[in-house]
């Protein structure tokens, strides 16, 4: 069976952990920031974040909360759930308090969840099925219209850039009508362009419905870019530069803005950067990277005045999105926080992520559903009972094996890494003299 794809999401993300000390892990920051919490941490609880985040990378809208039990009213709930579901479960006393992730397999006694905040990490858990309030399933079909508000201040600024229906022969991008080309709105009805549909299908695209050129934006766009991780400040810029340059050249950009790598993939490492940049910087040196690329198109001579006059328009419009100082230190607590009561915090992120084989396994989950599903079944055909309380009793002390083992090596790196350290300062120091 195909495992669903936001379960896909969720894997690539297991073994991620807290960051003791000072830093926060940016892959834990942009959960927050996806679901427009930010300025929290990775000392915030942060179970609901990744389900929610995960969810919505796979083009499912999320509660969008905090709260663990705010998923008791989302989707549909299931009595026999499969492996995917959401399980909302009690934690404590408090009827306000919760616990939130995806079901990986079951025993009779124990749910086995694929969740954040656990232990603080992504791992795979045991939990009594007592503690279970409710299992609850994703609707069929991904739902990209969210109605997020830093969207639609976006989408209303590309709109006013783009205006309206344009037709110029010089135009790489042909017939155009609100920023959407003759090609993405035949992609966008699965048509094929010919000579023989061509009038046909421009009389359509001046006359495209607002509601579906919301959806080509936010679904073409919008979630593509990655652009609800961003603040709303550079999402803006980096929203108008994907649709007018496109999406992968605008992940380039977003990239050497940031002087992190350049491969036009937005993961972790891009985020994290984007989150720690000073904000007016990161914006001047990304409109001035896309002045350069517009320089270098053969086209400019026609249209490079109103290019340039575009991102001049987008810089200024994305500044006034960047919170004085006045708003930073006014922010209030997130209602919705399930963890700790302190306020945001303003600590750096580790500059690199450390993070061993043994805590990015995605073997891990494979390995405990085979356990507490399969490996019974396996039992019974070769012979002999494996009661589902012995697997799961299997299963963990597996996981507590690896754990060892996987602590043992980063022990041993960590110290082997110091004394490399010791040993290079001290020939440097008897190479200087210092």
């Amino acid at each position: 069976m195909q495992q669903p794809s936001w379960m896909a999401e969720a894997w690539r993300e297991l073994g991620q952990s807290e960051i003791p000390g000072a830093a926060h892990n940016p892959r834990i920051v942009a959960m927050f920031d996806e679901l427009g919490h930010h300025g929290n941490g990775d000392e915030t609880a942060w179970c609901a974040a990744f389900v929610g985040a995960c969810l919505e990378r796979a083009g499912f809208k999320s509660t969008r909360s905090l709260l663990a039990r705010s998923y008791l009213d989302w989707g549909m709930p299931v009595d026999s759930p499969m492996p995917g579901a959401i399980v909302v479960l009690k934690r404590g006393s408090d009827p306000t308090l919760g616990h939130v992730g995806f079901l990986v397999g079951t025993t009779a006694s124990h749910v086995f969840i694929l969740g954040g905040n656990q232990s603080n990490a992504v791992t795979v858990a045991a939990f009594d099925r007592g503690l279970v309030l409710g299992f609850r399933q994703p609707p069929s079909t991904p739902d990209v219209s969210t109605g997020d508000h830093k969207f639609e201040i976006a989408l209303n600024h590309v709109l006013a850039m783009e205006g309206g229906w344009t037709d110029d022969p010089h135009d790489p991008g042909g017939p155009t009508n609100k920023g959407i080309t003759l090609a993405v709105y035949a992609r966008e009805r699965s048509i094929e362009v010919t000579t023989q549909n061509l009038a046909e299908l421009k009389s359509a695209l001046r006359a495209i419905p607002n509601t579906l050129v919301r959806s080509i934006y936010e679904g073409r766009y919008w979630q593509p870019a990655r652009c609800p991780a961003l603040r709303p400040s550079l999402a803006l810029m980096h929203f108008d530069a994907g649709v007018n340059h496109g999406v992968g050249t605008a992940a380039r950009i977003l990239q050497e803005a940031l002087g992190v790598e350049i491969d036009g993939e937005i993961g972790p490492i891009t985020l994290g950067a984007a989150r720690i940049a000073e904000p007016r910087q990161a914006l001047a040196r990304y409109a001035a990277i896309r002045r350069q690329r517009y320089r270098a198109l053969p086209h400019f001579w026609r249209f490079g005045r109103g290019w340039l006059r575009r991102v001049d328009a987008t810089l200024a419009a994305a500044i006034r999105l960047v919170p004085s100082i006045s708003d930073l230190a006014s922010t209030e607590e997130n209602p919705h926080m399930t963890g700790p009561t302190d306020a945001p915090t303003t600590k750096p992120y580790a500059t690199s992520e450390i993070k061993g084989w043994w805590q990015s396994m995605t073997i891990w989950g494979t390995l405990l559903t085979a356990i507490t599903t399969v490996l019974p079944l396996m039992g019974v055909v070769l012979g002999f009972s494996i009661t589902p309380e012995l697997a799961e009793q299997i299963g963990q002390d597996i996981v507590l094996v690896i754990q060892a083992i996987g602590g043992l090596i980063g022990t041993l790196m960590a110290l082997f890494g110091g004394a490399r350290a010791t040993t290079l300062f001290q020939a440097r120091s008897r190479r200087t003299g210092t």
